[in-house]
């Protein structure tokens, strides 16, 4: 019950990836592909033909558009596609949410079935280049992943900033940042899911041999990860506004330190490939250092309204710990890019061209009046500890929808025949 087979990449270490990315606000890791399934083959006569070829329908066309929206995709098979009506992100999530219901009632009341079909998925950060399972829930769990896996497309193509012929700074609107803050959150909530209603219904044995795209780990990482560039964009609008306070700047940035920590947690102990594993790494380490850079600017600017020679001082070490970090990520974020496939950063916009232009100001202010802080050899070692503040972003509370009804009619009929 739930046999599985994993096929290696090639013996020349190619694993199917493009040259170059291109510009990443929003890194997507592990977008997974489908192969075809031939449902009559394997099932034979034991549905009636009407429901095979409605779910045989659904599967098909997901696996041909995850086919075209997938980063492996040529671009120009994309822009086909795009042309003829074809895939886009919203498209493929639509028939996702159309195919989920009708594969759920394959695992629930198709029981008899479920583990006769084997599902073959493409991977990209495991070591083998695709895995199948001869078990439904592989396929509940692969289908919220590639659903989270849109939505961060989605949300990376809506904070790409937009140049203008006018003069005007490449910008980001405050609609495309709110409305990427709830994609985020529907991310989160399709691997919270994923975690809660469907890795449970997976054996033990079967658990750990999922490629570790679907790893308990990577789905909790992605998950923070999603949570975490939520809270970067609510910081970047608390920074727009005259009304936000440094109190509140502080509590965004020490909240998004804490996500991407967790972040970092889950994802260093996994087993990631060179490629797109590895990028994804980079991303969490570059992301975590610019959290962790703002946390510190915004600490140190609330230290130095203290009247004490100790929190002046204080105030300095943050500072200057928020410089190293800041650089820190700056190097992150080239090993990010050139790591294959290469990638490019977008222009600066939000909160990190802010922070990029205000850290170095304040932090060399501080070193003129506290010289002899800076004789040490790491600040980072003597910054003051960030306060403590709990979580306030959860992911989307998504469940599992109900099972398609025609199982139900379908399993009554059969019992009427008996």
């Amino acid at each position: 019950m739930g046999c599985f087979a994993s096929t290696p990449s090639d013996t020349s270490g190619q694993r199917r990836r493009p040259g170059s990315i291109g510009e990443v606000v929003v890194y997507i890791p592990g977008f997974r592909i489908p192969k075809s399934i031939d449902f009559t083959q394997s099932i034979g006569e034991s549905l009636p033909k009407n429901l095979i070829d409605r779910i045989s329908g659904l599967r098909t066309r997901v696996v041909v558009m995850a086919a075209q929206e997938s980063p492996i995709a040529s671009k120009s098979r994309r822009r086909t596609a795009t042309r003829h009506g074809g895939s886009s992100s919203d498209d493929l999530l639509q028939a996702l949410e159309e195919y989920l219901p009708v594969l759920l009632g394959l695992a629930e009341d198709g029981r008899q079935l479920r583990d006769k079909l084997n599902f073959v998925w493409l991977n990209q950060e495991d070591a083998v280049e695709e895995t199948g399972m001869t078990n439904v829930w592989y396929e509940v769990l692969s289908v919220l992943h590639l659903m989270a896996m849109l939505c961060l497309s989605q949300a990376n193509s809506l904070l790409m900033p937009k140049s203008y012929s006018d003069g005007y700074q490449p910008r980001v609107s405050e609609e495309s940042r709110r409305n990427s803050v709830e994609i985020f959150l529907k991310a989160s909530g399709y691997l919270d899911c994923a975690i809660r209603q469907v890795l449970p219904q997976i054996g033990n044995d079967m658990r750990r041999e999922l490629p570790v795209d679907l790893a308990e780990g990577n789905l909790r990482a992605i998950s923070l990860q999603a949570l975490g560039q939520a809270v970067d964009l609510q910081l970047g609008m608390a920074i727009d506004s005259p009304k936000a306070t440094l109190a509140v700047k502080r509590r965004l940035a020490c909240e998004m330190v804490k996500y991407w920590q967790q972040a970092q947690d889950n994802i260093a102990v996994l087993p990631l490939q060179d490629g797109w594993g590895k990028k994804h790494q980079l991303f969490v380490k570059w992301k975590f250092l610019e959290s962790k850079a703002a946390a510190y600017y915004f600490h140190g600017l609330i230290l130095d309204e203290g009247n004490t020679e100790k929190s002046h001082r204080a105030a300095a070490a943050a500072l200057h710990a928020s410089e190293e970090f800041l650089r820190e990520s700056k190097k992150a974020s080239d090993a990010l890019h050139s790591t294959s496939p290469t990638s490019r950063s977008p222009v600066l916009w939000g909160s990190m061209k802010y922070l990029s232009e205000k850290i170095p100001k304040e932090a060399s202010s501080k070193v003129r009046i506290n010289r002899d802080l800076y004789s040490q050899e790491s600040v980072i070692d003597t910054a003051p500890v960030l306060p403590d503040f709990p979580l306030a972003l959860k992911p989307d509370d998504y469940q599992l929808p109900q099972a398609d009804l025609s199982w139900k009619r379908e399993n009554k009929q059969q019992q009427e025949n008996l």
